[in-house]
């Protein structure tokens, strides 16, 4: 722990301007973030007797190591940056809502020529109406299966609207009156679309007018004794009254609005948010969160209302904003919605009539909620609290390990051997922090190398940035001068405090200083932070192998053990017997986790590259020869067989294609075996496609998947031979 004194800077160097503060810890990681109307008095209240801070933000402060701020213009400046940078650095002691933009929204693709009916998460796309957020997919399907009789819009996907064009035979909601069928040009684009708008218009809350649109014409349709159309228009009106039902009229002015409730405690505070349109709510979501520091009700909202609004891909901001407790101040708040809307917003609390009705519900919920994740999640902190004591008492450490990394090595009979790196921290998994690594210093299996050689990059990487710290370079950080644009595009001055200089003392605040650690943006280089635990999937020999390789590089702060997996066993470096913890630890689970974690990580990245190499051809060793180009030749030609007959002359005709990469196509195709069109044609050379960001041939790429980071991915590749992977 730091003594916060050591890095407290003199009150006459804190300007008494608005601005936005980090805190940086030993590792120069942002650990916080904040914004302040004056900053000098904002961060005074930091630096006073740690007894008469809050219990969070004492470890807050005795976490970190030095602070710096930006001076703004201007307050909603200030909460533009401020949000800015929670996104970008995402400190651990920041106020974090746990929305992971998995609610569902209703979505109609506008900007298709059919425009399609869909559920979509995640980030909002342009050219697409949203509705909701839902509270379950399934609440979605319910309305859009209603509404598809009356409007029935294309909800197939590409491909099979795509097949259906192509046979001239529609899908099954086609032949039973639930989809126009404009695959098949039973209706044209442009009336497609205006059926897509009037669906939009439906969902936006324009109702009555359908309905009694649809009761006219049932009426001509009885008057004419058309009773087959007459009833068929009568179950339309009754689908749209069904629909409508689900969402009943909660404000008579009908009025657009969003009303956000919180819930709280002194360690936790729940968020609870209705959309209503048109007097109607038309979806409900939740956030849940720590409360790492002592914080108003005031504040939470501010927090929730960036969350909500803050993305340029966010929510839209409605008319009015009905909140249980005012931010302080609130006109910066007040000014950056309606800059974000476009108009005037009314950022208010409710006093009375219907609109105070509906927020005691709202209300109601967030304190159900609250109450649940209580009971869901007390066992759960109790639980990972004891799991780390038990860890460290059972190792023998000094404390329990925050920080814990597990690495594993996947391969397939000694052929795509790689290894991965996951990530706990706090007993939890931080897959942003997982990397994967391909073994390049040798070819075939020897788990216990390969171990040695992916504990030394790792930590190799470690040792150079940590080497930088010192390395503080006397030239102004972008935005040093008063008035200048900052880093992040926003005007005022950045400044360090307590940061070492080159002879590790503390720098002087007023000297701006740049940590090499740091990436451009700001951040810290991906393993510069350690860990307190490394657990390596395997007994003796892969730690003996570990431990070995940090003795190597002279790490001797870094506890190692191994977790074996058929007695479950706990090995430590030089000792000869193992560890076994009794079957009930919640230590032992947790190890089993961790250990469990990178199995699946490693598994997952070595059937990519399986995958991958099964799919190869003899195109793939063409220089310069891309898969555009490649895709271009098989069109062309109609296959690699018929490729292979072409002279350099006929590939020369294809668009693209110079007689020099064509010379060099026959040549590789003369070279390989045609041996159908999974061909492996692997030199044996040991490739690494890893490459950084910045060129380094030794780097490990991040663990993203494709989805969330750290996910596997699905290679669709059968695998029969599943039982020999390791």
């Amino acid at each position: 722990m730091a003594d916060p004194s050591s890095y407290r800077p003199k009150p006459g160097e804190i300007p008494d301007s608005p601005g936005v503060y980090r805190f940086r810890d030993e590792h120069r990681r942002v650990i916080y973030v904040g914004k302040a109307k004056s900053l000098r008095q904002r961060l005074a209240n930091y630096f006073q007797d740690l007894a008469g801070l809050h219990p969070r933000t004492r470890t807050m402060v005795t976490t970190a190591v030095s602070v710096e701020w930006t001076v703004v213009s201007t307050e909603v400046e200030a909460l533009q940056l401020e949000y800015s940078w929670i996104k970008e650095y995402d400190p651990r002691f920041n106020v974090k809502y746990r929305d992971d933009k998995s609610y569902p929204y209703l979505a109609v693709t506008m900007n298709e020529e059919f425009p399609r009916v869909q559920v979509m998460r995640g980030h909002k796309k342009k050219g697409v109406r949203y509705f909701g957020p839902y509270g379950h997919a399934w609440a979605i399907r319910d309305t859009v299966d209603l509404l598809l009789r009356v409007f029935p819009v294309r909800t197939c996907s590409a491909g099979v609207f795509r097949n259906a064009a192509r046979t001239g035979r529609p899908c099954l909601l086609g032949y039973i009156g639930k989809c126009s069928a404009p695959c098949v040009e039973r209706i044209s684009a442009e009336d497609h679309r205006e059926l897509a708008e009037e669906f939009c218009d439906f969902m936006a809350g324009r109702t009555g007018t359908h309905v009694r649109r649809l009761e006219q014409r049932m009426a001509e349709a009885a008057e004419e004794m058309e009773y087959e159309r007459a009833a068929r228009l009568r179950d339309d009106i009754g689908a749209l009254k069904k629909a409508m039902e689900k969402s009943a009229v909660v404000l008579t002015d009908a009025t657009d609005a969003d009303l956000i409730a919180v819930a709280e405690d002194e360690l936790e505070a729940a968020v609870q948010i209705f959309h209503v349109r048109g007097g109607r709510v038309r979806g409900q979501r939740g956030w849940v969160t720590d409360k790492v520091e002592e914080i108003t009700t005031g504040a939470l909202v501010e927090h929730a209302l960036q969350q909500l609004y803050g993305e340029e891909t966010g929510d839209a901001v409605p008319k009015e904003v009905l909140v249980p407790a005012l931010p302080d101040p609130v006109e910066p708040v007040q000014e950056w919605l309606t800059g974000r809307r476009g108009s005037g917003v009314s950022l208010r609390i409710p006093q009375r009539g219907d609109k105070r009705a509906l927020m005691e519900t709202v209300e109601r919920n967030a304190q159900q909620a609250l109450v649940l994740h209580k009971t869901k999640r007390a066992s759960d902190l109790t639980t990972r609290s004891r799991a780390l004591e038990e860890i460290a008492e059972a190792l023998g450490l000094d404390s329990a390990p925050l920080r814990i990394e597990c690495y594993d090595v996947s391969h397939l009979q000694g052929d795509d051997v790689v290894a991965s790196m996951v990530v706990f921290e706090d007993g939890l998994a931080r897959k942003s922090e997982y990397r994967r690594f391909q073994i390049k210093s040798f070819a075939g299996q020897d788990d216990v190398r390969s171990m040695h050689e992916v504990i030394t990059r790792r930590f190799r990487r470690y040792l150079a940035d940590k080497e930088r710290t010192g390395e503080w370079s006397d030239a102004e950080e972008p935005g040093a001068e008063g008035g200048a644009a900052g880093a992040d595009g926003a005007p005022g001055a950045a400044r360090t405090a307590g940061a070492p200089g080159p002879d590790g003392a503390a720098g002087d605040p007023a000297v701006p200083s740049v940590s090499t650690l740091t990436e451009e943006d700001g951040r810290p280089k991906r393993f510069a932070y350690p860990p307190q635990l490394v657990v390596v999937d395997g007994g003796a020999p892969q730690v003996a192998a570990a431990r070995r390789a940090l003795d190597e590089l002279g790490i001797d702060d870094i506890a190692v053990c191994g977790l074996a997996k058929r007695l479950e066993e706990v090995w430590l470096p030089d000792d000869d017997d193992p560890l076994v913890l009794p079957r009930t630890s919640e230590g032992l689970y947790l190890l089993q986790r961790v250990r469990d974690e990178a199995h699946r990580f490693a598994l997952a990245y070595q059937r990519v590259k399986r995958a991958k190499r099964f799919r190869s051809g003899p195109l793939d060793d063409v220089p310069g020869l891309g898969e555009t180009r490649k895709q271009a030749l098989i069109k062309h030609f109609g296959s690699v067989r018929k490729l292979r007959a072409a002279t350099v002359e006929q590939i020369c005709e294809v668009p693209g294609v110079g007689r020099k990469t064509a010379e060099a196509i026959t040549a590789a195709l003369a070279g390989a075996v045609p041996a159908g069109p999974a061909v492996n044609t692997a030199t044996g050379e040991i490739m690494d496609d890893m490459v950084d960001m910045d060129g380094r041939d030794d780097a490990e790429e991040p663990g993203t998947s494709g989805g969330s980071p750290g996910e596997p991915v699905s290679t669709g590749a059968p695998d029969d031979r599943r039982g020999l992977e390791r």
